[in-house]
């Protein structure tokens, strides 16, 4: 996790609406690695930081699945996931948002002569040439 850029606990909670304790809950029960909690002195003291495409990757996936999933049963469907699933990011000027390969449906680039280009099919024959 060398140069990854870090989110303030502060930061997540704020942007997720999600609470201190629901945070520390889904650590509890292993949705969320204890490497990821990464404690840095700041001029106010001690704050804990994490690695902000994963945790934000992982903060979404919890949210969109838990009023379906029990948290117990999406624990163990995510364990080992950081290490098998590869993850297209997007950036742009308004934000950045992951997305697990297995979870997108379709994505396609149109050029400005009206040409469009399968980009899913380009990532999955990319990955195929990584194995």
């Amino acid at each position: 996790m060398g140069d990854e850029r870090l989110i303030s606990k502060k930061d997540l909670l704020t942007r997720y609406g999600i609470s201190y304790g629901a945070l520390y809950r889904w650590k509890r029960k292993g949705l969320i690695p204890d490497e990821w909690f990464i404690k840095k002195a700041t001029v106010t003291g001690q704050e804990t930081f994490f690695p902000e495409a994963l945790i934000c990757q992982r903060v979404e996936l919890i949210l969109g699945k838990k009023e379906d999933v029990l948290l117990d049963e999406l624990a163990k469907e995510l364990s080992g996931e950081a290490q098998k699933d590869a993850f297209l990011i997007l950036q742009t000027e308004f934000g950045e948002k992951s997305f697990r390969m297995k979870d997108i449906r379709e994505a396609h680039l149109v050029d400005g002569n009206g040409e469009t280009t399968d980009l899913l099919a380009v990532i999955r024959g990319l990955l195929s040439n990584n194995k």
